[in-house]
């Protein structure tokens, strides 16, 4: 089953790549990329996802780097979070799920719970206009503040020893990833609130890593395809951090292993507000009219 579940994994993510390539060769010929500085960007990619792989997130770093240095607009965030990412997650889904044991059944029902989910939330948020998008981002990633909050304090379930669920947590598991799947569409990392959930289901915090990173990986190539078909993102942003990504994930996963994390957790819950207040800030700024 494991072996099933890699190769369909592969097979999507191939097609994924396909679509990306062809979108970004086709921009390029036709002199329609952005103009951020692909080292720049990359440069993003290789920390964020660094410290992905670590089980940080790298949805709401990404996002304030990316803000803070003016490398892409609101309009096409969610996307290019989408799109940027996916090939780096897929990596870290591999590596995760081949190293760390856990229930066949929970694995691939939460898996294909939030890949249906971001295939429905896709075609929508692609269409929401920068007010709105800018709205539910700030929201969302308030949330994700106060649950890593509640994590750090150890007010949150700190996790048991199962391997797996059955019965009525298994179903709410099922339908609580197909609704973080939908929220991913949103630019929304999905890390923190799957690592929240697990925690409060009882299984064991290594779990969370092949759920958290395979639920990704699934969800993210048929999302990110459609935001590629809408041009619903930045395209030279995304090649560009998914190169430095895979880089980041290879340093992180084969050589690093290790870090501070809860150091680092604090600094993410502080980026993570930060650039929550920004997002409102930019929701509330007038729209300028068009002479």
């Amino acid at each position: 089953m494991l072996t099933a579940v890699l190769s369909v994994l592969g097979l999507l993510t191939l097609y994924f790549t396909i679509v990306f390539i062809k979108d970004y060769m086709l921009a390029s010929k036709e002199g329609r990329l952005e103009k951020p500085s692909f080292l720049s960007t990359g440069a993003v990619g290789f920390a964020t996802n660094f410290f992905d792989t670590l089980g940080i997130g790298s949805f709401a770093p990404t996002t304030a780097l990316l803000k803070q240095f003016k490398l892409t607009n609101d309009r096409t965030m969610p996307g290019t979070l989408n799109v940027s990412c996916t090939i780096p997650v897929v990596l870290e889904a591999f590596i995760f799920i081949t190293v760390i044991k856990v229930d066949t059944l929970t694995l691939v029902t939460m898996l294909a719970a939030a890949t249906v989910g971001a295939i429905l939330g896709a075609g929508f948020v692609a269409k929401l206009d920068v007010k709105k998008i800018q709205l539910a981002m700030g929201v969302a990633l308030l949330v994700v503040a106060g649950i890593m909050i509640l994590q750090q304090l150890k007010i949150f379930p700190s996790g048991g020893d199962a391997l797996g669920l059955t019965g009525g947590k298994l179903i709410f598991a099922i339908i609580a990833n197909f609704v973080l799947g939908a929220l991913m569409t949103l630019g929304i990392g999905l890390y923190a609130p799957c690592m929240a959930l697990v925690f409060a289901l009882g299984l064991s915090p290594a779990i969370s890593f092949p759920i958290m990173m395979g639920s990704c990986a699934f969800l993210m190539p048929a999302a990110s395809v459609k935001f590629v078909k809408e041009g619903a993102y930045d395209r030279k942003a995304s090649m560009a951090i998914t190169v430095g990504g895979v880089i980041g994930v290879i340093i992180a996963a084969f050589i690093v292993k290790s870090l501070p994390l809860d150091i680092l957790k604090w600094l993410v819950v502080v980026v993570i507000f930060y650039t929550s207040a920004m997002m409102f800030k930019s929701y509330l700024k007038p729209v300028e009219q068009k002479a």
